[in-house]
C-alpha cells in the first residue's frame, strides 16, 4: 500500500518539493487576493473529485472547513459534480467526507 505523504514525510523524501509547496503553493498562489481561501478550497476539492485523487482530498477537506466551508456545503460540491465527473467519483469522495456527529 502507498505512503501517505504529510509536510514532514514530503520535506524528507522530497524537501524541494516541499518547499515549492510551502513557499509558492501556499505562501503565494493560496494568499492571492483575487479568490477568497473557500473559493479556492472549493476549485481545489472540486479538481481533486475530478482527477480522482482522494488520498489528497482528505487532506483539503479539512483544509476546506478551516477556510469556511460546512459539511453541508462539501457534500452539495459532491452532489454538483455527479453530473459532471460522473456519479462513482462523487460517491467515492462522499465516504472520504467524514461528518461530525451532531
Amino acid at each position: 500500500m502507498a505512503q501517505h505523504l504529510n509536510k514532514d514525510s514530503l520535506a524528507k523524501i522530497a524537501p524541494k518539493l516541499a518547499e515549492f509547496t510551502e513557499t509558492t503553493l501556499f505562501g503565494d498562489l493560496w494568499q492571492r487576493k483575487e479568490l477568497s481561501l473557500r473559493e479556492r478550497s472549493l476549485i481545489t476539492i472540486s479538481a481533486l473529485v475530478t482527477m480522482n485523487k482522494y488520498a489528497q482530498l482528505q487532506w483539503h477537506i479539512q483544509f476546506a472547513k478551516e477556510n469556511g466551508l460546512t459539511d453541508e456545503d462539501i457534500v452539495e460540491v459532491f452532489t454538483h459534480l455527479a453530473f459532471y465527473v460522473g456519479w462513482p467519483s462523487a460517491v467515492t469522495a462522499l465516504e472520504t467526507l467524514k461528518i461530525e456527529d451532531e
